[in-house]
């Protein structure tokens, strides 16, 4: 399991450092253009994204739930709920039981929140809770409990204070572009040339950054899901519970009324009210039925079940590292 998180930690590691460079590279492009100072555009790129940063990782669980209108509940206000997120946490192993939250919303829902597994917390919708049994409760509360496991709501916080700033600066930086015809002037005709080259450069880049950016987040939000599904499978022992659970989540029309672009990979399922039924390359989450379908092929609850039911379905392909295959 530690070989698994390793793996994962890695390979995201590596799609945030691409987002730093991706930042940095914007600004360059602004130092360049705007400010006559290449060092000057790469420093306030880099303010811009150490101050979101910090804020994300002190306050960003916070924010979170501030934003989804959440309210925190104790064991008295729903036994069952706060039963359930006991259990699973002692099944995960973590060192603390996560608050736990209900948002009021019809919508069918969750997420989990939290800078580490000391400090995180659990979110349901009141929609998801009077629409699902016991074990399918049981099943998405373990789904993010695994989340939180595998330091997965970090990474993603931290991820989407890049793409944030990636956007802002990309946004600010093209109006001024087309405002001022292209940055600061040059009066050498001899590089006239060059100067329109990288203008085009620079233009593109700043177009094309938050695009690139968001289709990094999303790539790292759906590895992530196949993890946290069978995270659930092995804490509950009763896969079916979850593949249950994620077929009613699916079936509702009713969008997270909170949700937006940023968050949306956060939850359990895309939180709008048009899904996907095909794995598309912009799409938040893997499809449901191919999460689900997964869950059900499983001939146990192990990691190891998980990942033969994975290989069966995607053409033998792989979704744990070599260390964890049977």
């Amino acid at each position: 399991m530690w070989d698994q998180i390793k793996s994962n930690r890695m390979r995201s590691a590596v799609l945030v450092m691409f987002m730093c460079l991706l930042l940095l590279g914007l600004g360059y492009v602004i130092g360049l253009f705007f400010l006559d100072s290449i060092i000057g555009g790469l420093a306030i790129a880099a303010v811009i994204w150490a101050v979101m940063s910090l804020v994300a990782f002190f306050q960003g669980d916070n924010i979170l739930l501030s934003i989804a209108g959440a309210r925190k509940v104790s064991k008295s206000d729903d036994p069952q709920l706060y039963n359930i997120v006991e259990e699973m946490t002692i099944a995960s192993g973590l060192p603390k039981m996560p608050d736990v939250y209900i948002v009021n919303d019809k919508a069918l829902n969750a997420f989990a929140t939290g800078r580490n597994p000391e400090k995180a917390a659990v979110t349901v919708t009141s929609g998801l809770r009077a629409a699902l049994n016991r074990d399918e409760l049981q099943g998405v509360v373990a789904h993010e409990i695994g989340h939180i496991k595998n330091r997965d709501v970090l990474l993603m916080t931290i991820t989407s204070v890049m793409l944030g700033a990636i956007v802002i600066i990309s946004w600010y930086a093209t109006r001024v572009m087309f405002l001022t015809g292209g940055g600061r002037s040059n009066n050498n005709r001899n590089s006239a040339g060059p100067q329109a080259i990288l203008m085009i450069i620079g233009l593109v880049l700043m177009i094309l950054a938050p695009l690139f950016a968001q289709l990094i987040y999303f790539a790292i939000s759906r590895k992530r899901e196949y993890l946290a599904d069978a995270s659930a499978a092995l804490y509950t022992r009763y896969p079916e519970g979850l593949a249950s659970a994620l077929e009613k989540l699916g079936s509702s029309v009713t969008p997270v009324k909170a949700a937006n672009k940023a968050t949306a990979p956060m939850y359990i399922i895309n939180p709008f009210a048009k899904r996907n039924a095909i794995n598309s390359w912009m799409s938040t989450h893997p499809p449901i039925a191919d999460r689900a379908r997964i869950l059900r092929s499983m001939s146990g609850s192990s990691l190891a079940d998980y990942e033969n039911a994975y290989g069966r379905t995607h053409d033998g392909k792989h979704i744990l590292p070599k260390s964890e295959r049977v």
